[in-house]
C-alpha cells in the first residue's frame, strides 16, 4: 500500500479539499473554504497546513467564532445543503463561541464543519491555556459541550484517527435526512503528529445523493387517505427547497386543486402569487392559510417539521376529522403530528402520489374559496404596506413593503432570523423569484442575520443581499460584517430600529406584565428599575458600522429610504441603513395561536386574564 507522510492537520486538509457530491447527475466540490480564528489551539498546526499553497480551500479570517459559524450556515443553506464552509477555532473560548452555531445548524437541519482545537492529547504540559479542568473526569474538556448539539461528534487523540473520523463526517454532512453539526475536536499537538497515510485516502471521493422513492405499497396508502378527503391543505416545508421540488409542488397542487402553506423554510420555494399559495402558516402566519388550515380534513406536510409555530402549538387545524400525511426523507419528523409517515425525497414521493391521484381523477372539493381567501389576504397586505402610522414613528410594516414591492431588484436575497421581523416577514414579504427569502427560524437565533448574510453573499455573488436585522439582534452580533469589508464581500445591513426588543415586550404585554427590560433605556432614576420611565438610549448604529468601512444612511421616512436603498445598490462596499423605526410597529396574528408559559400565581390581575385565556385554549386542545 502506497503511504504519504503527513501531519494530521495536513492530513485533513487534503482530504477535505477531495470531497465531492453528485446530485441528480451534477457534481460539485463540497467543501469550499474554511474560516477561521487562528489561536494557540489550531494555528501551528492545522493553520500550518491551511497556509499551504498545495490545496485549493480558500481560508477566510472571521471575527467571532459564533458569527463565521454562521456565515459557513448561511452558505450551506443558500447552496441548498450541497456546499459547504469549515470553521476552525481555538480550544476554550474561541471553541465554545461555536455551541450555539452548532445548535442553530443541527435544528435547521443544516451541514456545517466545526474544527475547533482542544487540549494535548499527551497531557504533559497540563493544564494549558484555556483548558478545563474537570476534578471528576479529566477527559472532559470544553469541546464536550458540542455533544449535545452535534449531529455527529469525536475527538482525534491520534493522528490516524482523523481517517475513520472525517470519513464519517462526510458521511453525516451529506446524508440529507441526518444532516447538521458535525464536530471534530482536534488535541492541538495531535495537530502536528505525522502518520503515514495511505494515499487512497486522498483521492476524489464523490458521495451521491440519492433521491429516496416513495415504495409503491406507501404510495397506494397515501393515496386511499386523500381520495377520501376533500379540503386538504399542503405544507411547504424546507424539505422542498433543498430538494429542487418548488416547481413539481407547484404543477402538483394547481393538478389537484390543493392549497399549501409556507413555513419559514419553505417559503420562496415557490414565487408568491402562485394560484394555490396561502403564504405563511401558523403563528407568524396569515389569514389565509390559517383560515384555510382551521377547516382542513388532511394535511400534508412536505419536507418540514411541524414545530409549533407551524401547527400553532398543535392548535391550527381544528377539523376533529383532520388527519396527517408527511413525506420526509427523516423518519423522526415524518411521524409527528400523528402523521402517517412516506419516508421519500420530495420531488420523488410528490410525483408517485400524483400518478396514483391522476389515476383516479382526484380533485379536491374546494370551490371560490381560494381564490376569495386569497384575494382577502392581499387586500390585507396591501393595506399594512401602505400603514404611514401617525405620522409620529415610521412604521416596520410600511418599509417592508417599499423594500418589496418598489425598491428592491426582484432577484434580491433577504436574510433573517429573529425578532418581530420574522413574523412580519413570513405574513407579508412576497418572493417573486425562488430561493430569495432565506430564514433562519428553526433556532430564532439573534445575531445570525448579518453573518449569515456573509455566507448567502459568497453562495450567491451576483445577487444583493439584504440582511434583515433588529437593533438589538445587531447590537448582539455583527462581527462579520468587517470579514465582509476585510474580503469585498458586499452585503447590505437594513437596520430596523425600534429601540430594543419590540418582540418580546409585545409577548410580555401579551400576558399581561408591565413593560420591563425589553426596551433600550436608561435605568429608571425614581424607581431604580429598567421600566417605562427611563429614558430612552440614543444609539448611532450607522456610525459603528462607518467605522468598519461601511457606507451608511439614516433614515426616518419613506423618501429618505428611497434614497438610501438606490444609493446603496451603487456602492461597491457593504452597506448599513439605520432605519427608525415604531416600537409596536408589527404585525398582527392573524388567526393564530401561541402557547407560553403564563403564571399561575400573580399579584396582577392583567395576568390572571391571560392565564384563564390560556387554559381555555388548552382545553379547546382537548377537543381534537
Amino acid at each position: 500500500m502506497k503511504t504519504i507522510r503527513l501531519t494530521m492537520g495536513q492530513a485533513l486538509v487534503r482530504f477535505l479539499d477531495n470531497q465531492y457530491v453528485s446530485f441528480d447527475g451534477q457534481e460539485n466540490k463540497f467543501v469550499h473554504g474554511v474560516f477561521g480564528i487562528f489561536g494557540h489551539g489550531c494555528v501551528v498546526g492545522l493553520g500550518e497546513a491551511l497556509q499551504e499553497k498545495n490545496h485549493s480551500l480558500k481560508f477566510y479570517q472571521g471575527h467571532n467564532e459564533q458569527g463565521m459559524a454562521h456565515a459557513a450556515i448561511g452558505f450551506a443553506k443558500q447552496n441548498n445543503r450541497r456546499k459547504i464552509m469549515a470553521a476552525t477555532s481555538s480550544i476554550g473560548p474561541g471553541a465554545l463561541n461555536m455551541v450555539t452555531a452548532a445548535g442553530l445548524a443541527t435544528v435547521n437541519r443544516i451541514p456545517v464543519l466545526l474544527l475547533p482545537g482542544d487540549v494535548f492529547a499527551c497531557r504533559q504540559p497540563d493544564p494549558v491555556l484555556q483548558q478545563i479542568e474537570q476534578f471528576h473526569n479529566y477527559t472532559i474538556t470544553s469541546n464536550d459541550a458540542f455533544k449535545a448539539v452535534s449531529r455527529y461528534w469525536d475527538r482525534i487523540e491520534r493522528p490516524e484517527q482523523i481517517m475513520s473520523a472525517a470519513i464519517n463526517a462526510m458521511r453525516v454532512l451529506t446524508d440529507p435526512a441526518d444532516c447538521g453539526a458535525v464536530c471534530l475536536a482536534l488535541a492541538q499537538d495531535v495537530q502536528g503528529e505525522a502518520w503515514d497515510y495511505p494515499v487512497e485516502f486522498f483521492e476524489k471521493r464523490i458521495h451521491f445523493i440519492e433521491r429516496r422513492s416513495l415504495g409503491d405499497n406507501a404510495a397506494d396508502r397515501a393515496v386511499d387517505i386523500v381520495a377520501g378527503k376533500k379540503k386538504p391543505l399542503v405544507v411547504c416545508g424546507g424539505g422542498v427547497r433543498y430538494s429542487e421540488a418548488g416547481q413539481v409542488l407547484a404543477d402538483f397542487c394547481s393538478e389537484f386543486k390543493i392549497p399549501f402553506g409556507e413555513t419559514q423554510a419553505g417559503k420562496s420555494a415557490i414565487a408568491w402569487d402562485h394560484q394555490m399559495n396561502l403564504g405563511g402558516i401558523g403563528v407568524t402566519g396569515g389569514l389565509a392559510a390559517n383560515r384555510i388550515a382551521s377547516k382542513a380534513d388532511l394535511v400534508v406536510a412536505v419536507g418540514t417539521r411541524m414545530t409549533d409555530f407551524t401547527t400553532a402549538s398543535k392548535w391550527l387545524f381544528k377539523n376533529p376529522d383532520v388527519e396527517f400525511l408527511s413525506l420526509n426523507v427523516s423518519t423522526f419528523d415524518a411521524i409527528k403530528s400523528n402523521s402517517t409517515p412516506l419516508i421519500c425525497d420530495a420531488r420523488t414521493g410528490l410525483d408517485s402520489l400524483g400518478k396514483k391521484l391522476r389515476a383516479r381523477n382526484y380533485h379536491s372539493g374546494y370551490g371560490d374559496e381560494i381564490t376569495t381567501i386569497k384575494d382577502q389576504w392581499n387586500t390585507e397586505v396591501d393595506r399594512v404596506y401602505e400603514n404611514e402610522m401617525d405620522g409620529k414613528d415610521y412604521s416596520q410594516l410600511r418599509v417592508l413593503g417599499l423594500m418589496n414591492q418598489e425598491l428592491f431588484n426582484a432577484d434580491a436575497i433577504v436574510v433573517g432570523a429573529s425578532g418581530s421581523l420574522p413574523g412580519d416577514m413570513q405574513r407579508v414579504w412576497r418572493p417573486m423569484m425562488p430561493g430569495t427569502y432565506h430564514m433562519e427560524y428553526g433556532f430564532s437565533c439573534m445575531g445570525y442575520e448579518v453573518c449569515g448574510a456573509l455566507g448567502v453573499k459568497l453562495a450567491c455573488p451576483d445577487q444583493e443581499v439584504y440582511a434583515m436585522a433588529g437593533d438589538g439582534s445587531f447590537v448582539m452580533l455583527h462581527s462579520e460584517l468587517l470579514t465582509s469589508i476585510q474580503e469585498g464581500v458586499k452585503i447590505n445591513i437594513m437596520l430596523f430600529d425600534n429601540n430594543g426588543f419590540g418582540c418580546i415586550d409585545n409577548l410580555q404585554r401579551s400576558q399581561g406584565i408591565p413593560k420591563f427590560g425589553c426596551e433600550l433605556k436608561y435605568r429608571n432614576p425614581d424607581t431604580g428599575r429598567l421600566d417605562e420611565g427611563g429614558a430612552s438610549i440614543p444609539v448611532d448604529y450607522a456610525g459603528i458600522a462607518e467605522g468598519y468601512g461601511c457606507k451608511v444612511w439614516r433614515v426616518t421616512n419613506s423618501d429618505e429610504l428611497r434614497v438610501a436603498v438606490n444609493e446603496a445598490k451603487a456602492s461597491q462596499v457593504s452597506t448599513l441603513i439605520d432605519i427608525k423605526v415604531g416600537f409596536d410597529s408589527m404585525s398582527d396574528g392573524y388567526e393564530s395561536w401561541w402557547r407560553v408559559g403564563t403564571p399561575e400565581v400573580s399579584e396582577k390581575p392583567e395576568v390572571i386574564e391571560a392565564l384563564e385565556g390560556l387554559k381555555s385554549e388548552i382545553d379547546k386542545l382537548k377537543q381534537f
